[in-house]
């Protein structure tokens, strides 16, 4: 698009509405900045103009605009313009330079600016206001021609691809060429003729590709950037972010329009990216890196090696490159006072941008910057024992769902390692995998289940669904704030950046270095808190948490309301949920312990027997195992209260296939072959799921349900007995829509324990309660509450059967509904709160009005996802369970939750 339309209006069509914010200069018509007005950056520049950091002025069309944008067919509302020409000669009354102005012309730079940050998805367009009057004028006032006509290059190369369209890689590779032809390996050794002379090869690749000259016009050129720019919010990466990070769609962006700063004007200019902290550990140490007479798309695209912000981090690294430090000294000293400055006022770990411009230092972003779970732990604690924040804020700072990455096995430090490489270590953590050499790719190989690095010479946007797809991320180029180190610290993936030494060959698809050779689909290992790249799977430990974590957990625990449970049925699931903090098991699922290879034959022996006395013969021989399954358990949750599931998916799910496994039974039971296949085609449904399973198999075969309770209670008893701490049985019946299902299947569960209790002489305190899983049993909870002591909403089937959707085939499809705004998010990941949620209140406020102190709680999946877990607190459950690995997460976000619920 060469620029955005703009749309006539009148007076009764909104041109009373504001859209542009002003600020530098002594001005900041956004005052504090309103994040969701100005976006992130937009209310950050406004808001560090007005505490007098030195801002280069601009001006911010607000996320409103970005909505009616689109709402107008992308066009732009008339009365836009006259705010933007008073925003330009905002910036011009500050600068003393002129827009367009061919003797000393007014730059700009046209950026977006989201409510919540998205590093690199979206556009950017600087040195703005380039044409081929102004850029003499520019040579003139800067007194450097080189400065000049390499910025006028970078424009158009920028303008181009972003706002054109045009294939930036012919750009790229005109650039090369010149290098080549000149014996350069930099582009700082070209000289103003050289860059000059590219200009004129550029402006031919431009009519070549778009059929018309490069814009001349600034307005022209200004319109075009700024229209890119929203549009770019729409950008199939941008969607994919935005999903991946839970963002709205209907945000939208600001754009932001500043007056351009030059670190390309020699060696007393430069540009960088730092953290006020460390983003990979927490450390409380400046991090960053700086490139002199680069700008800012030099650092972070990795076309020259950066170098570092402080002596101490390039001490540490072995570089030979002066820090910023070392090189500009009296520069340096007033960043690091900006740095605290910044920290202290917003209370935060801050990511910031800057631009040294011939000695002056200037402001370009702050934001509150990515980091990994284990910085984000140690930054909340030392912040909180600093005194900048309180403990319930520092609960409050962590994302519960980035603790995922803490919560899973690392590289085990004794195990033989095939070290070829080494890199930069820009996301910490460690992975196996697949050596992926595409995004798309690397994205088909994991819907395969593939564990997937993702090999690139520098990442870019484009890539973010294979970034997310990896298990971990290698690049040969790019510095510790490249792209790729950034958006991996934010997703929680491992990464290596900037193998120098890696020689990717993607046409052939395979890598070398060391004199080694790597071909798709071979096995890799990289080490994102080494840098080191590893031939072959490296062996992993289980991880210790302790420290920050144990630290931030018992903060958790004080504001926490909620009890948090684990959904396990083996006796290490149990181990591990119970070191993560685990009270209790919220759902032991019976039917895991029936596919063991030493019981499969009973139990198809008592599903395919013809009458009941053939399934209680099987049934004896089930009962001993069961017994000690739930002994096993009870002994790792002794004193804890424990939810067994009693037998619930279609029988079909046991019956034998295969010829050997029919004749295997037929042994077992003393039985012809074909008659166990007659009796298995009688079991045959059309739709298992909503067919004879649950608490119909109870009704129907009620010895079932015996057998299973009578093994909880022995086995209750006797860990009793054994450690002195009874354990808590909570016998859960599935499947239930109606009060008298229930009472029958407690009618057999409390004569099961009744006759146990008479043969050991003790009794124990036991519960009897349903999971509710089908929209009748969340409309007849009052009924049903009569005979329960506790409900535990089974939000996977109830999501099934509330939607009518099956979550084994819903991939298909969710994706697209959930981009079309159906769903905001995939239901069977985030509870459906004014569907299902509605049915799990009227459930829940049923119940109690029947039983005040009927137990609540659930287990499905959703009791590991924040969102739902805030559902939870705010309609009052007792209790959510969770997989082992996800308790600490739902820990944390339940205590987030109470500090909201105040």
């Amino acid at each position: 698009m060469a620029s955005a339309p703009v749309a006539d209006e009148t007076a009764a069509s909104g041109a009373d509405v504001r859209y542009v914010y002003r600020f530098g200069g002594g001005v900041s018509d956004g005052g504090k900045g309103d994040r969701n007005l100005l976006g992130g950056k937009g209310a950050n520049l406004a808001e560090m103009a007005s505490i007098g950091l030195p801002v280069p002025p601009g001006f911010t069309i607000s996320t409103a605009m970005c909505g009616r944008y689109y709402a107008e067919g992308q066009r732009f509302p008339e009365s836009l313009k006259a705010e933007v020409a008073d925003g330009i000669a905002h910036i011009e009354g500050i600068t003393g330079k002129r827009f367009g102005d061919a003797a000393d012309p007014l730059l700009v730079s046209v950026r977006s600016g989201a409510r919540a940050s998205m590093p690199g998805m979206m556009d950017t367009v600087l040195n703005l206001g380039l044409n081929d009057e102004t850029v003499a004028g520019l040579a003139t006032a800067s007194g450097d021609a080189r400065f000049a006509w390499d910025s006028y290059r970078r424009f158009i190369h920028m303008y181009s691809d972003v706002v054109l369209g045009l294939d930036h890689g012919a750009f790229e590779e005109a650039l090369e060429i010149a290098k080549e032809d000149k014996g350069f390996t930099l582009d700082t050794e070209l000289s103003a003729a050289d860059w000059e002379a590219l200009v004129g090869q550029y402006k031919v690749i431009v009519e070549e590709q778009w059929g018309k000259p490069f814009p001349q016009d600034v307005h022209e050129q200004l319109w075009g950037a700024v229209g890119a720019v929203f549009g770019s919010w729409q950008s199939e990466r941008a969607k994919v972010y935005r999903r991946l990070n839970d963002i709205p769609g209907d945000w939208g962006t600001a754009v932001n329009v500043q007056a351009m700063v030059f670190g390309n004007m020699g060696d007393t200019s430069a540009t960088g990216v730092a953290f006020t902290r460390d983003p990979a550990t927490g450390e409380r140490a400046y991090y960053g890196e700086f490139l002199i007479n680069a700008q800012g798309e030099d650092v972070v695209a990795g076309i020259r090696t950066p170098q570092y912000l402080t002596r101490a981090a390039r001490e540490a690294a072995g570089a030979r490159l002066a820090s910023m430090e070392e090189a500009m000294p009296e520069v340096y000293a007033e960043l690091a006072k900006v740095f605290d400055l910044l920290e202290t006022h917003y209370r935060d770990m801050q990511d910031i941008e800057f631009t040294v411009q011939q000695g002056t230092l200037w402001m370009l972003q702050t934001r509150s910057g990515k980091r990994t779970a284990k910085a984000a732990l140690k930054i909340a604690v030392d912040m909180a024992e600093e005194g900048l924040i309180t403990q319930e804020e520092a609960v409050a700072r962590v994302d519960p769902a980035a603790l995922d990455q803490l919560l899973h096995p690392t590289l085990d430090p004794d195990a033989p390692r095939d070290v070829v490489a080494k890199g930069l270590p820009a996301s910490p953590g460690a992975a196996s995998g697949i050596a992926i050499f595409d995004a798309d790719t690397a994205e088909k190989r994991a819907e395969l289940g593939h564990a997937v690095i993702l090999v690139r010479v520098e990442t870019s946007p484009e890539d973010i669904h294979g970034m997310h797809a990896a298990k971990g991320i290698l690049t040969a180029r790019g510095g510790m704030t490249s792209h790729a180190a950034v958006v991996a610290r934010g997703m929680g993936r491992p990464c290596v950046s900037g193998v120098g030494s890696l020689a990717i060959d993607a046409g052939a698809r395979l890598f070398r270095v060391g004199g080694r050779e790597v071909k798709e689909g071979e096995t890799i290992t990289i080490d994102g808190s080494t840098g080191e790249l590893m031939i072959g799977e490296v062996a992993t430990v289980e991880p210790e948490l302790a420290g920050d974590f144990g630290t931030l957990m018992v903060w958790a625990d004080k504001v926490r309301r909620l009890k948090v449970r684990a959904n396990a049925e083996t006796p290490k699931d149990c181990q591990t949920a119970r070191s993560f903090g685990a009270e209790g098991v919220g759902l032991c699922r019976t039917e895991h312990m029936f596919f063991d290879a030493g019981r499969i034959t009973a139990v198809r022996q008592m599903i395919l027997a013809e009458d009941e006395k053939g399934r209680r013969a099987a049934l004896a021989k089930l009962l001993p195992e069961q017994r000690s399954d739930f002994a096993e358990i009870f002994e790792i949750m002794a004193g804890l209260p424990v939810t067994i599931r009693l037998l619930d998916p279609p029988l079909h799910e046991f019956l034998p296939h295969a010829e050997e496994e029919f004749e295997e039974v037929a042994e077992a039971a003393g039985v012809g072959v074909e008659a166990l296949k007659r009796r298995a085609a009688e079991l045959h449904e059309f739709n298992p799921m909503l067919g004879h399973r649950g608490c119909r198999l109870g009704v129907t075969y009620p010895e079932i349900y015996e057998m299973q309770a009578r093994a909880i209670f022995e086995a209750a008893i006797e860990v009793a007995e054994k450690t002195g701490e009874a354990p808590i049985p909570e016998v859960m019946v599935p499947l239930v829509a109606t009060r008298r299902e229930l009472e029958l299947m407690k009618a057999v569960i409390d004569a099961a324990a009744e006759a146990v209790f008479a043969e050991k002489g003790r009794r124990l305190e036991y519960l009897v309660g349903t999971m509710i899983e089908l929209p009748r049993a969340a409309l007849k909870a009052g009924e049903i509450a009569e005979l329960a002591e506790f409900f535990s909403f089974g939000t996977n089937d109830l999501t099934q059967t509330t939607l009518g959707v099956s979550r084994d085939d819903a991939g298909r499809f969710l994706t697209a509904y959930v981009d079309k705004g159906i769903y905001a998010k995939d239901p069977f990941v985030s509870l459906d709160v004014e569907g299902v949620g509605e049915l799990i209140r009227i459930g829940a406020e049923r119940g109690r009005k029947t039983r005040e102190k009927l137990k609540l709680g659930i287990c499905g999946e959703h009791g590991g996802d924040p969102a739902s877990i805030a559902f939870c607190e705010a309609t009052g459950l007792d209790y959510v369970s969770a997989s082992p690995y996800r308790v600490p997460i739902a820990r944390l976000a339940a205590a987030q939750a109470a500090l909201k619920q105040g």
